[in-house]
């Protein structure tokens, strides 16, 4: 019998690459046994490509690999916001998606895919810490910040670093299925599948303030939380009509007043279930959550995740 067909996979690495981000196709999609998979590891031009974080890397081909390949996968790299792929790498995986290649990136790597073009008017997301500078960047883009990957077909984008993991294993269940894809999970001492989106990861849900107007009444706020907030309390703490504090407030936060308490009661919520053994229902009463159903439901909203999972991932050794 003849042996079977190997899929190929091109890994472009690009100036500033991180490493987590191209090692990890690197090994999903390395060939063995049970992973009928061939990898080529390319940059612009063959030879040392400097790497973010210290490492550089040597990589044995150029963008012929693209020719070659079935899919590619572009890493994260440093200063995606400033510096643009160079127009052949540009060029070569527009050529690529053109011939029916899968082009799929990692963390800041989907700023190289949004520079083709292809991304225009599809879902993507990239590292919670990117997802407003790709949106700034690449306006046509439709950003989503909440989640770990997006599979818009023959374009995927992947969160931060680790969540190149759960992308590689969705691409792993559709391509062999999902024994193969457990399989490869248990190598990688991986969890088949996470729960919840990247949202969960933001260290705070309330965004920075662009202005400062209101910086005392948000401290305020902060204080008291676990009591009613109105729009017309806090507009009086801030001595100014309703009407003038809610357009203002949005102007300086980009949130509604209502919005920017919702978050910022879930972010004390996260604390507790963090730093507490309190219950869901004590925790949505010391926040002014009011219930635990309700706590629960604003979890979802805003993290994509529940309390218990949250504070099973990041407890404090409870």
């Amino acid at each position: 019998m003849s042996a079977p067909r190997l899929r190929r996979v091109a890994v472009l690495v690009l100036d500033g690459a991180k490493p987590l981000d191209v090692g990890i196709p690197a090994q999903v999609f390395s060939t063995r046994g049970s992973m009928p998979y061939e990898v080529r590891v390319c940059g612009a031009a063959p030879g040392l490509v400097a790497g973010g974080d210290g490492l550089s890397y040597h990589v044995a081909h150029g963008l012929e690999a693209l020719e070659w390949a079935e899919s590619v996968f572009v890493p994260g790299y440093r200063h995606p916001d400033r510096d643009d792929p160079p127009p052949a790498v540009v060029d070569a995986l527009c050529a690529a998606h053109a011939r029916g290649a899968r082009l799929a990136a990692i963390s800041t790597g989907a700023f190289a895919l949004a520079a083709t073009g292809l991304l225009d008017g599809r879902r993507a997301t990239t590292h919670w810490h990117y997802t407003r500078a790709l949106a700034a960047k690449y306006p046509k883009v439709r950003v989503d910040e909440n989640v770990l990957f997006v599979d818009e077909g023959r374009m995927l984008t992947s969160a931060g670093a680790a969540s190149g993991i759960d992308l590689c294993l969705h691409v792993l269940r559709g391509d062999l299925g999902v024994a193969a894809s457990n399989h490869t999970a248990r190598r990688l001492v991986a969890a088949p599948y996470r729960s919840g989106g990247q949202a969960q990861y933001v260290p705070r849900s309330l965004p920075e303030p662009v202005g400062e107007r209101f910086a005392a009444t948000r401290e305020w706020a902060l204080h008291r939380l676990d009591g009613p907030l109105t729009v017309r309390t806090l507009a009086r703490h801030a001595a100014v009509s309703p009407r003038t504090f809610s357009r203002r407030f949005v102007e300086d936060t980009g949130y509604t007043p209502m919005q920017w308490v919702l978050r910022a009661r879930v972010d004390l919520a996260r604390e507790l279930l963090e730093r507490s053994g309190h219950s869901v229902e004590r925790i949505a009463a010391e926040t002014g959550l009011g219930t635990g159903a309700n706590l629960r439901a604003h979890f979802q909203q805003i993290l994509g995740t529940t309390p218990s999972e949250y504070r099973r991932t990041f407890a404090k050794g409870e």
